[in-house]
């Protein structure tokens, strides 16, 4: 999702509030908006894989390989 679907997104939303849209823009927000839940959620899957990646099953953060803290 780039910029200026962002901002076309922010648009309708504003025009939503204001005025009400129109069912072609209806459309265009619904397609919208669902593109920019599947990006965020690209993200936050990049994030947790990263995050996982760091710190593997079973490892701690305190760097004790034998660690046998409760988590």
């Amino acid at each position: 999702m780039n910029q200026e679907q962002i901002n076309r997104l922010n648009e309708l939303a504003r025009i939503k509030k204001e005025t009400g849209l129109t069912a072609e823009e209806e459309q265009e927000q619904k397609v919208l908006y669902r593109q920019y839940i599947d990006w965020i959620k690209g993200q936050v899957r990049a994030q947790l894989d990263e995050a996982a990646s760091k710190n593997p099953p079973g490892s701690c953060s305190c760097g004790d390989p034998n660690c046998k803290h409760s988590h």
